[in-house]
C-alpha cells in the first residue's frame, strides 16, 4: 500500500477513534537535553497498563511529526529510550518550554495515545558576546560620571540558565553599571570614575566578563580597549625655573648666554613649543637679548652695561594647540667686573710731628683706599713698609689706621719714612704706592703707673683718717720734673667729691673728710690731676675709685613676731600636736652685708626645753616631741638671733606659748615667774613634800581658827575702811569671829590672749576684812558672801585697780560677827 494512502486511512482512523471517544489519556516525559543514546526514559507499557508481549501482537506504533526520531519505544522491554541526542535550542530556539508531541497506536481493538516528551534545558552554552571586543576613544577632558554602553552578551540558554550578570576587572578610572531600556531589559554601562590624562596613560584594557546563572555557571568575557584622546592640558615645563650664568661686561654681541629647554607631553600641535621673551621682562632690558624661538638659545644682543649688574629677564614657552598655554622661567645674567682700575690711596689725616711718650696703639693717619673695580677686583689690601715701630689697621670698610706699635724716642730717630702699598685682587692685581712722613716731637708730661687706682676704707673712720695716696712721675728736669696734684671737683653719688675727700697738693695724700657709712655709701670715684712745672705745663688724670668695707654695727632687726601694745607674742599649740609640728616662724633681717648679715636662730632660754626646737636657718619654731599631759599649760620661749660678724650681735624676742586644743575667749597672764613643765623624779619627790607640809600647816591653823571663833569677846560691830587705810597699814581690832574662805576662780573674756586669775576669799591685812581678787559685779559679790555666810551691805564693798590693759580687781569686804 502506498505511504501516501497509510497515512490518509491512519489519520481517519484517528478521527474515528477521538469521534468514538476510545482515546487514552495522555503520557508525559522528560529528558535532560543531550542524552546519550539508549537510555530509558520512562516504560509505556507500564504507563499504559499493559504487557509487554502486547505491543507486538497489536502492532503497536509511534507516529511522530518531526523527521528526525529522537524517541522511541522498545518492543522488547515497553520502555520510552533516546534514539538521538536532541538539542533544545536547535529544536526550540529561544522558546521557554520545548515540547515534542508523539501519537502511539495500538490495534486489535484500535486504541491512539499521545505522548509529550519535554527536553529540559541543560547548561551548555556559554555567555557569548557577539560583537567581540570593544573599543572605545574617550576625550581626557571628560569630567567623572560620564557613561559608555557596552555590548549585551547572548546565551542561547533558557531560565536560569540564559540569565546574564555582568562584571569588569577593578580599575581606579572606571566602573560597571546596568542600564535598563523599556522592556525591563538590562545592559553594562562603563562609567568613567577618575578623570583621564592622556600623559599619565593613554590606553587601558578592561575586561568585560558575562556570566549565567546555571549551576555550575558559565562565562564569556570581552576585551574593552579605551583609547585616550589628546587634549591640550599640559602647558610647556621648563627644565629649570631659574637660569643664571655670569658674563664679562665686554662680552660681545652674539655671545651665547644658555639655552633654555621646555617640554610638552600633548601630542602634535599641542606639544610643539615655540620661545621668546615674555612681557614680564621690563622694556629697558628687552634690547639686550635675542632669543631663538625653535631651539631656546639665549644670546647677547647689546653690550650688557656696568660691572656687577644683575639683569633679569624671563622667557616664555608656548605651545601651537588651538587654545596655546604658556609657560616661563627667570634669567638671571650677573655682568661681571673686569680689573681695569688701579687702587686710589686718599690719605684724610696725618698727625706730624708726634710726641715721643705716645702711647702704643696711637693713631697718627688715617687714609682710605678705592678701586672701581668691583668684587674681587675692587678689593684692595694695605700693606706698609717701615723702618719704625709703626703698624696698619684696619678700620672699617676701606679705611686704614696708622699707629704706634712701641715706644718713639726723638733723641734717636727724629723722623720716619712710611711705604703705603695698595694692591687690588685681581688677576693680574694692580698696586698704587704712596709714602707718609711723619716727625717726632720731644715731651714733658707727668705719668701714673695705672689708669685707675682703687682704695678701700671700712667704714665709720674718722674725718681726716689717711685713705692713700696717688703718686705720678715726670722723667724731666727742673720745673719741668716737678709735679703738684689737684682734686677734680666730679660729682659722686649725688655729692661733690671735694666733700668726701681731699688730696695733698705736694705729696698726693688722700685724706677722708667725713665718716663713711656703709649702708648709705658703698664707694665712689673720683679724679686726681698731675701738674708738672713746665710752660706750657702738661698733666696727667687718674681715676682713683675708693670701696668701703662693711662693719657689723648694726644688729638683726626681729620683724615677726612683734609685741603688740606692749603685750607679749602669743602662740597656742593644740596638746595634740605632733613631733615636728609648725608653731610660728621668727624673721629677722640685718642692714649690714656679707657674713655680718647672715642669720642663724637659737633658743636661748624655754620653758622646757625639750618640747620646743627651731630651725637655725629658716627661724621655724616647731614641737621636739609631742605634747604630754604633764606639760604646762604656759610655756615660755625666748629665741636669739645671731649674724656672723665679728664680734657678732645679736637679738632677741621672747614668745608665749598656750598649750590648748582650743581658743580660750581670755588669754591667761604670762607676766609672772617662769612655768615649770615636765618635772622630773627629783623635782617630783620636792613638791609632793612641800605638798604634805603645807596641807599639814593649813590643818593646823584650821583647827586655831575653830576654837578662836568659839572663844567669847567676838566684836560686836563692823567698819568698812577705805583704800587709803589699807595702803598705809592702819588696822581695827582683831576679830576672832572673822571666818575665812578661799577659792579658786577662772575668768574668760573675749581678748585676744587668755588669763588665769586666782580670787581669795578669807581675812584681810587687819583679820576683818574680805579680799577677793578678780572682775565682779555687785550682785556677783552678794552671791559670794553670802555663799560663805556673809550678809554684807553694798557699801562695804570697795574696788582698786592694780593694772592697766589687764587689770586685776582688788575687791575688799568687811564682815564683822557678833558671839
Amino acid at each position: 500500500m502506498p505511504a501516501g494512502r497509510m497515512v490518509r486511512w491512519w489519520v481517519a482512523a484517528l478521527c474515528l477513534w477521538v469521534s468514538c471517544g476510545s482515546a487514552a489519556g495522555q503520557l508525559q516525559y522528560s529528558v535532560w537535553e543531550e542524552t546519550q543514546r539508549g537510555v530509558a526514559i520512562g516504560n509505556v507499557t507500564a504507563d499504559l497498563q499493559l504487557s509487554t508481549a502486547a505491543l507486538s501482537l497489536r502492532n503497536f506504533r509511534v507516529l511522530s511529526s518531526h523527521n528526525e526520531p529522537y524517541f522511541g519505544v522498545d518492543l522488547a522491554s515497553g520502555s520510552l529510550v533516546v534514539r538521538e541526542p536532541a538539542d533544545r535550542e536547535r529544536l526550540c530556539g529561544t522558546k521557554a518550554a520545548c515540547v515534542l508531541t508523539y501519537e502511539l497506536v495500538l490495534e486489535d481493538p484500535l486504541e491512539l495515545h499521545k505522548m509529550l516528551v519535554h527536553v529540559l534545558d541543560a547548561n551548555d552554552n556559554s555567555p557569548l558576546f557577539p560583537a567581540g571586543d570593544v573599543q572605545l576613544h574617550i576625550p581626557e577632558f571628560l569630567m567623572p560620571g560620564a557613561r559608555f554602553t557596552l555590548p549585551n552578551a547572548q546565551d542561547a540558554d533558557e531560565g536560569s540558565n540564559g540569565m546574564l550578570s555582568y562584571s569588569l576587572n577593578p580599575s581606579q578610572h572606571f566602573r560597571l553599571d546596568m542600564g535598563s531600556r523599556v522592556d525591563g531589559s538590562e545592559y553594562p554601562e562603563l562609567v568613567l570614575e577618575k578623570a583621564l590624562d592622556r600623559e599619565e596613560r593613554a590606553t587601558h584594557r578592561l575586561v568585560l566578563t558575562a556570566r549565567d546563572g546555571g549551576q555550575p555557571a558559565r562565562s564569556g568575557d570581552t576585551q574593552v580597549t579605551i583609547i585616550v584622546v589628546d587634549t591640550n592640558d599640559n602647558a610647556p615645563v621648563f627644565e629649570r625655573t631659574v637660569y643664571r650664568t655670569k658674563v664679562p661686561e665686554t662680552a660681545p654681541n652674539g655671545t651665547v648666554l644658555f639655552r633654555v629647554q621646555a617640554s610638552d607631553p600633548d601630542e602634535g600641535s599641542n606639544g610643539e613649543i615655540r620661545y621668546s621673551l615674555s612681557n614680564s621682562t621690563q622694556a629697558k632690558l628687552r634690547h639686550y637679548f635675542h632669543v631663538h624661538p625653535r631651539n631656546g638659545e639665549v644670546r647677547v644682543a647689546a653690550s650688557l652695561g656696568p660691572p656687577e649688574t644683575l639683569l633679569e629677564a624671563y622667557i616664555e614657552a608656548r605651545d601651537e594647540g588651538t587654545f596655546a598655554l604658556a609657560s616661563t622661567t627667570k634669567l638671571l645674567v650677573e655682568v661681571t667686573d673686569v680689573n681695569d682700575y688701579a687702587p686710589e690711596v686718599n690719605l684724610l689725616t696725618l698727625s706730624s710731628p708726634v710726641s715721643e711718650d705716645v702711647a702704643p696703639g696711637t693713631v697718627i693717619a688715617l687714609f682710605s683706599v678705592r678701586d672701581e673695580d668691583l668684587g674681587p677686583n675692587g678689593k684692595v689690601i694695605c700693606s706698609m713698609f717701615s723702618r719704625g715701630p709703626f703698624k696698619l689697621k684696619a678700620s672699617f670698610d676701606n679705611y686704614y689706621s696708622l699707629l704706634t706699635d712701641g715706644s718713639l724716642d726723638r733723641e734717636q730717630v727724629s723722623e720716619y719714612q712710611i711705604l703705603i702699598t695698595a694692591s687690588d685682587g685681581g688677576s693680574p692685581p694692580l698696586s698704587t704706592r704712596r709714602t707718609l712722613t711723619v716727625s717726632v716731637a720731644d715731651v714733658n708730661a707727668p705719668s701714673f703707673p695705672q689708669p685707675q687706682q682703687e682704695l678701700i676704707v671700712a667704714e665709720n673712720n674718722g674725718p681726716g683718717s689717711s685713705l692713700g695716696r696717688v703718686f705720678a712721675q715726670d722723667p724731666d728736669l727742673g720745673n719741668n720734673g716737678l709735679v703738684y696734684y689737684e682734686l677734680l671737683d666730679i660729682i659722686a653719688e649725688g655729692q661733690t667729691a671735694s666733700s668726701l675727700v681731699a688730696v695733698e697738693t705736694s705729696s698726693g695724700a688722700i685724706t677722708a673728710k667725713t665718716s663713711f657709712d656703709f649702708e648709705q655709701l658703698k664707694g665712689f670715684s673720683f679724679q686726681v690731676e698731675a701738674r708738672d712745672g713746665g710752660i706750657p705745663p702738661r698733666s696727667a688724670a687718674v681715676t682713683v675709685n675708693l670701696f668701703v668695707v662693711d662693719r657689723n654695727d648694726n644688729a638683726p632687726v626681729i620683724l615677726f613676731p612683734l609685741p603688740r601694745n606692749g603685750s607679749v607674742p602669743v602662740e597656742i599649740v593644740p596638746r595634740s600636736a605632733r613631733t615636728g609640728h609648725l608653731i610660728t616662724k621668727v624673721v629677722a633681717e640685718d642692714a649690714d652685708s656679707g657674713s655680718n648679715a647672715w642669720l642663724s636662730y637659737h633658743i636661748s632660754q624655754a620653758s622646757d626645753s625639750s618640747l620646743f626646737r627651731i630651725s637655725a636657718n629658716m627661724g621655724e619654731i616647731r614641737t621636739a616631741r609631742l605634747v604630754l599631759p604633764t606639760d604646762a599649760v604656759k610655756q615660755r620661749v625666748v629665741v636669739v638671733v645671731r649674724d656672723h660678724g665679728d664680734p657678732s650681735l645679736s637679738s632677741s624676742v621672747t614668745l608665749c606659748m598656750l598649750l590648748s586644743n582650743s581658743v580660750p575667749q581670755v588669754l591667761p597672764d604670762f607676766e609672772d615667774a617662769w612655768e615649770i613643765g615636765h618635772l622630773s623624779a627629783q623635782n617630783l619627790y620636792l613638791v609632793i613634800a612641800l605638798a604634805c607640809i603645807s596641807f599639814l600647816f593649813l590643818g593646823l591653823l584650821f583647827f586655831v581658827c575653830i576654837e578662836l571663833s568659839q572663844s567669847p569677846g567676838c566684836c560686836s560691830q563692823s567698819c568698812c575702811h577705805s583704800p587709803e587705810e589699807l595702803r598705809y597699814g592702819r588696822k581695827t581690832a582683831s576679830n576672832p569671829c572673822m571666818t575665812s574662805a578661799t577659792i579658786d576662780v577662772t575668768t574668760v573674756e573675749r581678748l585676744s590672749q587668755t588669763y588665769f586669775y586666782r580670787a581669795s576669799l578669807g581675812l584681810g591685812f587687819d583679820n576683818n576684812r574680805l579680799l577677793l581678787c578678780g572682775e565682779y559685779s555687785a550682785a556677783d559679790l552678794r552671791n559670794v558672801a553670802t555663799g560663805v555666810g556673809m550678809n554684807l551691805p553694798i557699801s562695804c564693798i570697795q574696788i582698786r585697780n592694780r593694772k592697766g590693759d589687764h587689770a586685776n580687781v582688788n575687791v575688799m569686804v568687811s564682815k564683822f560677827y557678833g558671839i
